[in-house]
């Protein structure tokens, strides 16, 4: 039985530290008021019909705090990497030089910083379902094992096991919305 609990618990905690994983990844492009490469490389170009990631096309690079370039690797794909940026609708103007692509980050307005902090909470709120959710998984694994034979005192020592994990990774996702919170309220 102790190799089942153990096999749940490794499940536990690898969805949970997924769940974590997905936080960093959203967080990285909440941008706040400085320039940073995963604001765009996230985007799809048309790359000859085909939609291929931006940094497959071009180098993303960022020579000061408030600026991005795109440089293609073909000048034909200055356009469509354009109409890339417009579409994604991430509140980011590109201008053309011929040759690249400039983009200036804005300073960030006090509204505007409100409304970063509230979509950080959201990111952090759906971290925590997803805590949630490998918690019950786990604890549904352990009733079922309690259904086949397992002790009750074992069935509730591995749910509080499982409590400590949720403990453990809500302490990271708390860290991680204090980080991000302080990052983008400083002006």
């Amino acid at each position: 039985m102790t190799e089942e609990l153990d096999i749940i618990f490794e499940s536990c905690e690898e969805q949970m530290q997924k769940a974590i994983d997905h936080l960093e990844v959203e967080m990285t492009k909440v941008r706040a008021g400085k320039a940073n490469p995963t604001m765009v490389s996230h985007l799809s170009v048309d790359y000859y019909g085909a939609p291929t990631p931006l940094p497959q096309v071009a180098n993303i690079s960022i020579p000061d705090a408030r600026t991005l370039t795109i440089q293609p690797w073909e000048r034909t794909m200055i356009q469509p990497i354009e109409k890339a940026i417009l579409a994604a609708n991430i509140g980011l103007t590109p201008q053309n030089n011929g040759e690249m692509i400039i983009i200036s980050i804005p300073q960030l307005t006090e509204d505007r910083r409100r409304e970063l902090a509230k979509q950080v909470h959201n990111l952090a709120e759906l971290a925590r379902i997803g805590l949630r959710a490998a918690r019950k998984d786990a604890n549904d694994e352990i009733k079922q094992l309690q259904k086949d034979g397992l002790s009750e005192d074992l069935a509730h020592d591995a749910e509080e096991h499982v409590q400590q994990f949720i403990k453990s990774y809500s302490e990271k996702v708390d860290a991680h919305i204090a980080a991000k919170e302080k990052e983008i309220m400083t002006v």
